[in-house]
């Protein structure tokens, strides 16, 4: 749907994908800040009419983008806003103030962690509904925010599991990363940015050397591309581990599964994510995970259920639980049925649980709906 597609759009997309499931004789206005079409990929509906503030400069487009929903929520006079970033909670808390037209707001991670703008502030404060992807961005904004703990609910992230599916090691990427039957692989999908260091990234790399001296045929493959690789290049020169990483840069959405069943192992040490998707999409192809316990990967995880959790900043704790899974002695016997994995993460994060809760909360707000 969107022409840049991040965690944020994901979730947008498919919070779209649920309502007009539930409620298809519904008209829906989509608004894109960023955008100046849809994606080949995306076949609109006839009920949902996108309008589009990308062509806008740079400079103005947060002040056009703010105009098109206030001008055309006046116009248009919709039952509910939904922003699906926090901060276009502020037009809506405008248009609310203007016309009287309710809004939730969505918070993912560290866009709604250690507010400090008073319009944001006040925006929240009003809305109608505040919808978290996880417990951690909850707790985090109710003790930031002193929000009411009625108003802030739970939908956490999902995922398209028909993309993600259990089969064997693709052999043309064993074949285009040089790789045998004897290497274990470990598997980071996440955008190399010098902003988004907080993925692990770095601790995995820093953890190989203790890593490979039990286990030599281990390889790590990073996925992913961005600003911050001259210098990941540069701490694996220093550390020698030239022929044991694999910077695989952009891999197409077609060809992502394959990398998760390509590893034996699907590791995001991260301490600022705010769900992360990509643990679900590794659970879905049956692969152990493991994730900081800092953030919001312990709700993707399940508190521990679905997979590891370790400290992300102690290099020590994340080799040596490394080293137990890829051995297989990682006391979680769980992590080592790949089946049974896929089939908890479905039933906790696929898309009918998430059309589920949320109809669940339009229920509460059924008056907004009437």
């Amino acid at each position: 749907m969107f022409e840049f597609k991040g965690g944020i759009q994901t979730y947008s997309a498919f919070f779209l994908e649920a309502i007009q499931c539930l409620y298809p004789e519904g008209n829906y206005h989509v608004f894109l800040k960023h955008d100046t079409r849809l994606s080949s990929d995306f076949a609109p509906s006839s009920s949902v009419r996108f309008h589009f503030a990308g062509t806008s400069p740079l400079p103005l487009r947060t002040a056009v983008f703010a105009a098109q929903i206030i001008g055309d929520g006046v116009r248009l006079r919709p039952s509910l806003v939904i922003a699906t970033h926090i901060n276009f909670a502020v037009a809506a808390y405008l248009l609310k103030r203007i016309a009287g037209i309710p809004y939730w707001a969505v918070a993912h991670g560290v866009d709604a962690w250690n507010i400090d703008r008073p319009a944001l502030q006040t925006a929240l404060q009003n809305a109608d509904r505040i919808i978290s992807v996880s417990g951690y961005t909850r707790d985090r904004l109710l003790k930031e925010q002193n929000l009411d703990p009625a108003k802030v609910v739970l939908l956490p992230n999902t995922f398209d599991a028909s993309r993600f599916q259990i089969a064997p090691k693709p052999q043309y990427l064993m074949a285009r990363y040089g790789l045998t039957a004897d290497n274990s692989i470990i598997l980071t999908v996440a955008r190399l940015d010098k902003s988004e260091q907080y993925k692990g990234y770095d601790q995995i790399i820093q953890a190989l050397p203790e890593i490979r001296r039990k286990i030599p045929g281990v390889r790590y493959i990073l996925v992913g591309k961005g600003n911050d690789r001259p210098r990941i290049v540069e701490l694996i020169a220093r550390l020698g581990l030239q022929d044991c990483v694999i910077l695989a840069g952009f891999v197409p959405d077609e060809e992502l599964g394959d990398h998760y069943n390509l590893c034996d192992v699907f590791a995001m040490p991260s301490k600022g994510e705010g769900f992360g998707i990509v643990y679900l999409e590794a659970l879905a192809c049956g692969k152990p995970s493991l994730g900081g316990n800092q953030d919001g990967a312990i709700d993707a995880l399940c508190h521990g259920e679905l997979g590891a959790l370790v400290d992300p900043d102690n290099i020590g704790e994340i080799s040596q639980t490394l080293i137990q899974i890829l051995e297989g002695t990682y006391p979680h016997p769980l992590m080592y049925h790949s089946h049974s994995l896929r089939q908890k993460v479905i039933e906790k994060y696929g898309f009918p649980k998430f059309k589920q809760t949320l109809a669940r909360l339009i229920e509460q707000d059924k008056i907004l709906f009437s």
